[in-house]
């Protein structure tokens, strides 16, 4: 089956298509990212309200199906899309919330209107699933960081530096529930905020200097010592804590490179680290990651897997799994009670 697989992730800088074959391996055919118009990334940025979210919604389904025009597929060769949209809002933690503990996410980019303008099946809206078993809703990646990167021999822990960076830890030999995984705080959340759009090759960080007593009390914050598994997203990380803190970019970059390589420490017996997401990207954190990490670092490339497509890739396959009516998410890797169907169908019109 060809699949379509669709994201826009928390930097928000564009939309990350992905087309690949699924039978009994997964074959990319094509892989591509599609900016932003001009405001539509500062309109998601400071959405606020019932009208800009229901607006950016239908908008965001139209720009979601347009993005998928620029792969170089033709339509209709594809059977079925995968649509994470673009995530506005998530809690994966319960909040006391109207005398009841809620847990919550919100991704927008309404899969009825992508169904509509491309006429194939649109399947969306996964994270919500999970949390309605108990999980954090995320992160869902150890899905695929399982059956691309899972070695007989080879301990191994697939890291994603996106807005939020996060590890799947693979033992060697593992079996699904072995895979333990989380969000291990900001990826280039925090550092994009400060050097829009983002920090090209890191240099705005390698020419700063780290405020060595701001680091040490942030990295003092309690999520990172908190067992997995666990999340966080814009809500922790987002402009209040760039505004709260007072954060410069140098220490925004120590600060990833620090807490992803904490996170990765305590699994001592790791013998490989293979990087995606537009983290990669950044020079300067790569070669601090590379400094603070025993490990050796690489990036999926070396797999064959675009770094900046890993994630298209894997709603792509979430999509095919959900058509074939089988669970996805890996409950050691969200705390769901169960395994769950993910995701939601818009049938084709």
């Amino acid at each position: 089956m060809r699949v379509a697989g669709l994201i826009s992730g928390t930097s928000a800088d564009g939309i990350d298509v992905a087309v690949v074959d699924i039978d009994d391996r997964i074959q990319v055919v094509a892989a591509t990212t599609v900016p932003y118009p001009d405001g539509v990334r500062a309109a998601i940025l400071s959405v606020s309200g019932a009208a800009s979210i229901s607006r950016l919604n239908f908008l965001l389904g139209e720009l979601f199906a347009e993005a998928l025009q620029h792969a170089g597929v033709p339509l209709e060769t594809i059977d079925l899309i995968g649509s994470h949209g673009q995530t506005i809002f998530h809690e994966g933690e319960p909040v006391d919330f109207l005398g009841r503990r809620v847990a919550s996410t919100l991704q927008i980019g309404e899969p009825a209107v992508i169904a509509a303008r491309t006429g194939i099946e649109t399947i969306a809206d996964f994270r919500p699933a999970d949390i309605a078993q108990g999980g954090k809703g995320a992160p869902l990646v150890p899905f695929l960081d399982y059956q691309l990167f899972c070695h007989p021999e080879i301990a191994r822990v697939a890291l994603n530096i996106g807005g939020i960076a996060n590890i799947t830890v693979i033992p060697a030999g593992a079996k699904p529930k072995d895979v333990v995984a989380f969000d291990t705080g900001p990826g280039n959340m925090v550092i994009d905020a400060l050097a829009p759009p983002f920090d090209r090759d890191g240099a705005a960080a390698r020419g700063g200097s780290v405020n060595d007593a701001l680091l040490a009390e942030l990295l003092a914050d309690p999520y990172y010592q908190r067992q997995p598994p666990k999340s966080c997203g814009r809500e922790q990380f987002g402009a209040e804590f760039v505004r709260a803190t007072g954060i410069d970019v140098a220490t925004a970059t120590e600060l990833t490179a620090r807490t992803i390589a904490l996170a990765i420490g305590r699994y001592p017996g790791t013998g490989e680290v293979i990087a995606s997401g537009g983290g990669v990207h950044n020079v300067y954190l790569m070669e601090r990651l590379q400094a603070l990490l025993k490990p050796r670092l690489t990036t999926s490339a070396e797999f064959g897997i675009d770094p900046d497509a890993k994630e298209a890739i894997l709603f792509a396959l979430l999509a095919f799994e959900t058509h074939q009516r089988r669970a996805a998410n890996l409950p050691s890797a969200t705390g769901a009670c169960k395994p769950a169907i993910l995701g939601k169908i818009s049938p084709a019109t």
